[in-house]
């Protein structure tokens, strides 16, 4: 049976309730178009995040890991194109749940620059569209611990030779985070959107093993 590994971060930053865990724990243990689902939450913490997740893989040996974030600030769902090997939370003044800090830290000093995610992105942004839920591609991943666990990862599956394709989903804030006086003005989803988005795109990426050639138009660069 085809297998689906989906990690979504705990509590982080200046979040107290994070849409990616509680999708993680929606889809855990559900199936979907003939696959079953792993629901892990991710600490978030530097490097035991990227330990978690691999130490899940090799255990389960999926054929599809989609990690999850939040993005506060971004409207849509947005799939992530890259990831860096660079981080700096020090400058937003960010630390992990242990308290760290990093500025201009390699996530692993022998990894290249950059790795591409291994999903196919136009396929699952255009499938949320069309199930109405608003969706896009990011070449912007940062350079918190979203874009550290996903480097991490892609990293870890590359390293193995794996074949498990891998990539990288943000989420907008949750309604009650939002409401927070921290966050006035910034967009949200409710859990239940961004669940049902999060199995369209996994269903679109089950379906394509390669991506689908249409045009993605977007109205902003994220």
């Amino acid at each position: 049976m085809t297998k689906v590994l989906v990690s979504g971060f705990e509590r982080y930053g200046t979040t107290p309730v994070n849409p990616a865990q509680g999708v993680a724990e929606a889809l855990d243990g559900t199936e979907l178009d003939g696959a079953t689902i792993t629901g892990l939450v991710a600490p978030s913490r530097w490097f035991d995040c990227i330990d978690v997740v691999a130490e899940a893989i090799n255990r389960t040996a999926p054929h599809l890991v989609l990690m999850l974030g939040e993005y506060g600030g971004r409207s849509m769902i947005t799939i992530e194109r890259i990831a860096q090997n660079f981080n700096d939370s020090a400058r937003y003044r960010v630390a992990d749940n242990s308290g760290r800090l990093l500025e201009g830290d390699l996530t692993d000093p022998d990894g290249p620059v950059a790795y591409w995610s291994t999903l196919p992105l136009r396929a699952m942004v255009l499938a949320m569209r069309a199930a109405g839920i608003p969706a896009d591609i990011s070449d912007a991943p940062g350079t918190l611990m979203c874009n550290h666990l996903m480097y991490g990862v892609l990293r870890h599956v590359a390293t193995h030779g794996l074949a498990t394709r891998t990539g990288w989903l943000h989420l907008p804030h949750l309604p009650e985070v939002a409401a927070l006086d921290i966050n006035l003005g910034a967009p949200s989803m409710s859990l239940a959107t961004s669940a049902a988005g999060v199995r369209v795109a996994i269903s679109a990426a089950l379906e394509h093993a390669d991506d689908v050639h249409d045009h993605v138009h977007s109205r902003l660069q994220i």
